[in-house]
């Protein structure tokens, strides 16, 4: 048993996320090491009863954040400490939690891939005491990035081929910042405002100056020669501080045609845009871009789609998932290890809660045109779901390997696991359906539909 110094208290220094979790998750394990259930071979599911209303379809974002978390999901002596001063769990739970390494199995889609109701986005397999730790952990990331993700890819879809930028760090908690720019890079964000998410990842960052910088100055000529001074001609200019016109001429004085772009922050952004368009393009600075930020959603972006806009700046609508800031998903229990150690299926029957039990596999059926038609669960015998392989070229499997054994696949992880996920996602979306990416409300894109399968040959 690791020795314990009584009743500590401040900022611990351990960096385990092991205590971001629930409560009863220690208890639930106390109960079960108690009583022998613990070790029992168990299947969690992590899946989505429904999707935000009027969306479509929804992103798997957070799975490579999971996985680094997993990493490090330890008790230290900080932590053991604290849980043994709080009286949360007995010695003997300390003690299995001393020693706790996740040793299991966890297999799910792909981070960047579309899902839809009841889709198994994460599967873990292990003991129960293994795995019942990781609930907490796993809905916290994977509600959180696949809510911004979701709204993320609703807006770069909008935009077509126009760059969106992640500016959203002054809207959101300090650290769910750095994992929203993730999540919107995921979803086809070309870049963040962020140096965290951007050091962290290995993301573009963007960003030249606010409004205060201009009204540090005694006047506009003034602040844009500094900035053009120390950052070149091609530096973003914010030309509505004063009057739009007016600015345009002084960032032209002070940068020449060679000036990369102009920032327009708030009025009628469509009518300006076109105005400015035309005022940069009468005075030879054709190449310099327009760029317009102000509280853009989806619904802006797609109204903006006439507009002369080069890109877009977006800040608060996608950190906080546009109106649906969590995707609902759940982590159950679908099968545990009976007397016999055989795996058997189970379900909650609660109403409206309902689950169907047993381990899931999960494929996407593409019509002849190559584009989704059905969301397919493969459900069933244990060992025929285990050992499925789909002998229908329609069919295209979904879950890959993420961890094994224990032993996280890094390629999930760091800048490559998010560059993976980009692709992964540009690709899967551009497998829906036709007018699955409208943006009015609507059914989600293709059905789910269940294939059982009896176990005989």
């Amino acid at each position: 048993m690791p020795s314990r110094a009584p009743g500590r208290t401040g900022t611990p220094s351990s960096t385990a996320t092991s205590l971001l979790t629930d409560r009863y998750e220690l208890t639930m394990l106390q109960a079960a090491l108690a009583d022998g259930t613990a070790h029992r071979r168990c299947v969690f599911e992590v899946f989505t009863r429904r999707l935000p209303a009027g969306r479509r379809y929804g992103v798997v974002a957070g799975t490579g954040r999971f996985l680094e978390a997993l990493a490090d999901f330890r008790f230290t002596t900080t932590e053991l400490d604290w849980l043994a001063d709080e009286r949360v769990v007995d010695d003997a739970t300390l003690d299995f939690l001393a020693g706790y390494r996740f040793s299991g199995d966890v297999r799910g889609y792909a981070e960047g891939e579309v899902f839809f109701p009841l889709s198994p986005v994460l599967v873990v397999e292990g003991t129960f005491a293994e795995a019942v730790l990781l609930e907490t952990l796993a809905l916290s990331v994977l509600n959180h990035d696949s809510a911004v993700a979701s709204a993320a890819s609703r807006m770069t879809s909008a935009a077509v081929d126009r760059p969106c930028l992640e500016m959203g760090a002054r809207r959101a908690h300090e650290e769910a910042a750095v994992a929203a720019a993730r999540a919107a890079v995921v979803a086809g964000f070309a870049a963040t405002s962020n140096l965290e998410a951007g050091r962290r990842y290995g993301l573009e960052t963007i960003g030249t100056a606010a409004h205060a910088f201009t009204l540090l100055h005694d006047d506009e000529e003034a602040a844009f020669a500094s900035q053009v001074a120390a950052l070149g001609p091609g530096t973003t200019l914010l030309v509505d501080t004063y009057d739009v016109r007016r600015g345009v001429e002084r960032a032209l004085a002070a940068a020449g045609t060679r000036l990369g772009a102009v920032r327009l922050d708030s009025g009628d952004l469509g009518v300006l845009a076109q105005e400015v368009r035309a005022q940069l393009d009468a005075a030879g600075a054709r190449e310099t871009k327009v760029v317009v930020t102000s509280d853009l959603d989806e619904y802006a972006i797609a109204a903006l789609a006439a507009a002369p806009v080069d890109s877009y700046g977006v800040g608060t609508s996608v950190v906080t998932g546009s109106g649906a800031p969590t995707c609902g998903m759940v982590y159950k229990l679908v099968a545990r290890e009976g007397r016999d150690g055989a795996l058997a299926p189970v379900a909650k029957a609660s109403t409206a809660k309902t689950s169907t039990g047993g381990r899931k596999a999960a494929a996407r059926r593409r019509g002849p045109d190559g584009r989704a038609v059905e969301e397919v669960l493969v459900a069933g015998d244990d060992a025929a779901v285990a050992s499925w392989v789909p002998d229908d070229e329609a069919l295209r499997t979904l879950h890959v390997p993420l961890v094994t054994d224990g032993e996280v696949d890094a390629a999930w992880t760091g800048p490559g696991g998010v560059a993976r996920a980009r692709d992964r996602h540009r690709a899967s979306r551009d497998e829906l359906p036709r007018g699955a990416r409208r943006l009015s409300a609507d059914e989600a894109a293709v059905p789910t539909v269940t294939l059982r399968l009896d176990g005989r040959d």
